[in-house]
């Protein structure tokens, strides 16, 4: 187990649980070929909600050469707008923190998927959606 997986008793206290999962970008639904481009992090102890999103023009267009850039780029920003809360957030600016990050983990047959929810602990969740997306997506 390297050092980054283990919690020292000292260090539990201060962590709250987290909940994350990947946006997958799948250009062609039928052939289910897809790129990580971006992550979604939830913290119910401190009421986050959070993206961050990353395209790889380049790894999108060798799975379909065709696929619509300006518009999975507006569909990433949509749900970092979700996340934000606020009028960019549309109906959803009204909802708490965890009922946009389920409306977002909701399982959906469009470009952009979500992929499978995974927990951690963490200090600082803004931190850790920045640092899952360069572990994850970058």
């Amino acid at each position: 187990m390297t050092e980054r997986h283990i919690i020292r008793p000292s260090e539990a206290n201060e962590r709250d649980v987290f909940e994350y999962a990947l946006l997958r970008v799948v250009p062609r639904v039928e052939r289910g070929e897809c790129i990580n481009a971006g992550v979604l992090v939830y913290c119910r102890a401190r009421s986050y909600v959070g993206a961050r999103t990353h395209l790889d023009e380049t790894r999108l267009l060798a799975l379909d050469p065709d696929a619509d850039v300006a518009g999975i780029r507006a569909a990433l920003g949509a749900v970092e707008g979700v996340c934000a809360g606020g009028d960019a957030a549309g109906q959803a600016a009204r909802d708490d923190a965890g009922r946009r990050f389920r409306w977002l983990i909701a399982p959906r047959s469009t470009v952009v998927q979500p992929g499978p929810v995974h927990t951690g602990l963490t200090v600082d969740p803004a931190a850790e959606t920045e640092r899952l997306l360069d572990l994850l997506v970058r």
